[in-house]
């Protein structure tokens, strides 16, 4: 199988290409330095050099940089980073979805799959807080889904999804870890995140599942 990795300058990025290469896969990975969620036409220039690829995984998101943390309470929403979340967690796989999955398989099973997280559950939402990340996510659900969709109509094998990893010892998790609640090291995390992956049927397409099978609710 031929797979694509995308983040792997991360955490997560980096332990699920490795658990896909120690499975014999062959594996393209693409770091922010080969791939930049934000430039369109990089993305495109990706997905025409990897030519083909039967499995591709967008493991990027961002809750905090140097300057921003998540919103704690309405006065801190920011419109330049609420758009900087969108760009990158709910935009950015989009758009490789726009000019990756064209070069996968027309035929046969295929997964493109996207990090997500439980917060961006709607359903789920009862502590508020985290506007940016919350909303981020959420739209790259209906993302997902909408290219769920769409895809069956080319590859009616095709699954499209989206993964919650649950708590990864990561940059990204790092300032909100708590003592008591399930830590995972990337490692672990990756390998969960492909039994989840290798248990899913074309009917799964289009759904966010926790890193332990269950679909999470929109």
């Amino acid at each position: 199988m031929r797979a694509v990795v995308i983040g792997t300058g991360g955490g997560i990025g980096a332990a699920l290409a490795d658990a896909l290469e120690e499975e014999e896969n062959d594996v393209v990975r693409l770091a922010r330095a080969d791939l930049d969620l934000t430039d369109e036409p990089g993305i495109a220039a990706a997905a025409a050099k990897v030519a083909k690829a039967d499995m591709v995984v967008v493991a990027t998101g961002l809750l905090h940089d140097t300057d921003h943390g998540p919103e704690k309470a309405l006065r801190d929403l920011d419109p330049v980073w609420l758009a900087r979340q969108y760009a990158v967690n709910a935009i950015g796989p989009a758009l490789v979805a726009k000019h990756f999955l064209p070069i996968m398989p027309r035929t046969g099973r295929s997964v493109f799959a996207a990090l997500s997280a439980r917060v961006g559950s709607i359903s789920d939402n009862r502590l508020g807080g985290w506007y940016g990340y919350r909303a981020s996510k959420a739209a790259l659900n209906q993302l997902i889904r909408t290219l769920a969709v769409e895809d069956k109509r080319r590859n009616d094998r095709g699954i499209v999804v989206a993964l919650h990893p649950g708590t990864v010892d990561t940059r990204l998790s790092k300032p909100f870890q708590q003592s008591g609640r399930d830590l995972f090291q990337p490692g672990r995390a990756a390998v969960q995140l492909l039994d989840v992956l290798d248990a899913l049927k074309p009917g799964d397409s289009g759904k966010l599942f926790a890193w332990d099978g269950t679909e999470i609710a929109p």
